[in-house]
């Protein structure tokens, strides 16, 4: 599985560590609620919120420089209007990818 980095925010802070300092800390304060979201509303079946949780989430993965990832999370976001969970094991990797990775910043 790919590894998360920081390539897309290096990128796109011109070198102003600040800002690279203050989206890191957004997302990490952000993504672990989204995620108990996301898996409350999965518990509970609730595709039309489940695929909103996806849609918020597939954001942090793509600055998390995560692009085969949020190809899947596309994916599972359009099934998931369909009510179709197939990508479900999937994503949730890609959650635990994140967490691992958002704790060792």
């Amino acid at each position: 599985m790919e590894q998360p980095n920081l390539s897309y925010i290096n990128s796109m802070s011109g070198g102003d560590k600040p800002f690279e300092q203050k989206l890191i800390e957004i997302i990490k304060l952000e993504f672990p609620e989204e995620k108990k979201t996301y898996f409350t509303n999965f518990n509970a079946k609730d595709f039309k919120q489940i695929a909103e949780n996806v849609h918020k989430l597939k954001h942090k993965i793509s600055i998390l420089g995560l692009e085969k990832s949020y190809e899947v999370a596309v994916a599972y976001e359009n099934n998931l209007h369909d009510g179709n969970t197939d990508l479900h094991e999937e994503f949730e990797a890609i959650l635990t990818t994140m967490t691992n990775y958002l704790e060792l910043l």
